[in-house]
């Protein structure tokens, strides 16, 4: 049996960068063959092994057939006569479809190395359109290598957006669109994954309140960019920024100001409650993506309360007390860093406005510090009993809030 490292370890190698997870493809093997040499088997559609010391994956090389829609609608091919080079044609980026040989030489039919070095993130073959979450995992990779400067070949895109006007983006699961989106939140330029989309008309389909947004003007005095989609692609910016990796700050970033597509157009460029008219569809939003029950909480949570904070230092104090109950932030001051940081990408996804500062940020924290470290112990002692007690407790921390000193406004 020949066996190559394949993928991504290849590109990141090939791109300086740290190589994560190492996948290798064997050639010339049957499944006898590597049971007999000691891999535990663990593939369910195709074979693939794991090697006894290391744990890494070893796939049996193989070929792919259409026979249905969406994801799952393959047939795999695996036999001792399939080549590495078959095994590469399968895969959807020619960055990604390159092996290395054990002496290191590079197997690499397709001009992956070449689009390295010209930073181009293109396809294989035309069977890229077959796979539905090719689309995805591209605009994924765009977010990830935007900052090294790789855009997407021109006929790639043009392969997508066929997928797009044909329909095979309709078949994809709300899994698979989460799993994508989720990864590409925590790279370094999250706003190429949204641009992608939108430029394939992807966004449309699969996150059609957040398309909604594109054209919708803003007050130029506090949003000089003006358009609500480039004010989202600057805040999801500011999110990688300032919570680099933080998927739950992205999502909040990415659908923080969806009520801004409901704004009556006769009241435009204002958007008065648009905080309310969000809270629909981030809802509807994060029930069709079935995302994890955190992000929809702190999601909704950001859409309505993004401008008490960035307001936090006008409100009275048993308002904030409000805020911070409703995030559950007295229990849990993970929610309220995350809510911070999702503010303070707002407040910096503006043209102008990168570095702006946030005071409202440690306000916040010292005002749930001096909440939080009123306990019921002294009402108990007192003789105070059943409601009586979470009453006064009320009173002491908005006494308490209202005690903490608030940063100049100059």
């Amino acid at each position: 049996m020949d066996i190559y490292l394949v993928g991504g370890a290849v590109r990141d190698q090939l791109l300086g960068r740290p190589v994560v997870d190492r996948d290798w493809v064997v050639v010339g093997a049957t499944p006898e063959a590597m049971l007999a040499a000691g891999y535990r088997p663990v593939g369910k559609d195709f074979p693939v092994f794991l090697h006894g010391e290391t744990k890494e994956e070893y796939a049996l090389a193989r070929t792919e057939r259409k026979t249905g829609r969406g994801y799952h609608g393959f047939a795999f091919h695996a036999d001792p006569s399939v080549t590495v080079e078959q095994d590469l044609e399968r895969r959807d980026l020619t960055i990604n479809a390159i092996a290395r040989r054990e002496d290191g030489t590079l197997v690499d039919p397709f001009g992956g190395a070449r689009d390295i070095e010209t930073r181009t993130l293109r396809h294989v073959s035309a069977a890229f359109v077959e796979d539905p979450v090719r689309l995805l995992r591209v605009a994924r990779f765009a977010a990830r290598y935007a900052p090294l400067g790789f855009t997407v070949a021109d006929e790639t895109m043009d392969l997508m957006k066929r997928m797009v006007d044909e329909g095979e983006v309709d078949h994809l699961v709300p899994e698979r669109v989460w799993t994508e989106t989720r990864k590409a939140l925590a790279e370094p330029m999250p706003q190429a994954f949204v641009r992608v989309l939108r430029e394939t008309g992807a966004l449309r389909v699969l996150f059609p309140e957040v398309d909604a947004l594109y054209g919708v003007p803003q007050r130029p005095e506090f949003h000089p960019e003006v358009d609500t989609g480039i004010h989202v692609e600057l805040v999801l910016q500011a999110a990688a920024k300032l919570a680099p990796g933080d998927a739950l700050v992205g999502w909040c970033a990415l659908t923080h100001d969806l009520g801004k597509a409901l704004t009556p157009a006769e009241v435009l460029p204002r958007h008065i409650m648009h905080e309310q008219r969000g809270i629909e569809p981030v809802r509807a939003m994060s029930a069709r993506l079935k995302v994890p029950a955190e992000y929809a909480f702190m999601a909704e949570m950001v859409c309505k309360h993004h401008l008490n904070a960035h307001m936090v230092l006008q409100l009275k104090p048993a308002t904030v007390l409000r805020m911070l109950d409703a995030l559950g932030a007295l229990r849990r001051p993970e929610r309220l860093e995350t809510f911070l940081l999702a503010c303070m990408a707002d407040k910096r996804g503006r043209l102008g406005s990168e570095e702006a500062a946030y005071p409202q940020a440690d306000y916040l924290r010292a005002c749930r510090a001096a909440a939080a470290g009123v306990t019921s112990k002294p009402f108990v002692e007192k003789g105070l009993e059943g409601p009586a007690i979470g009453e006064a407790m009320k009173k002491a921390q908005v006494a308490a809030i209202a005690s903490v000193v608030k940063p100049s406004q100059d």
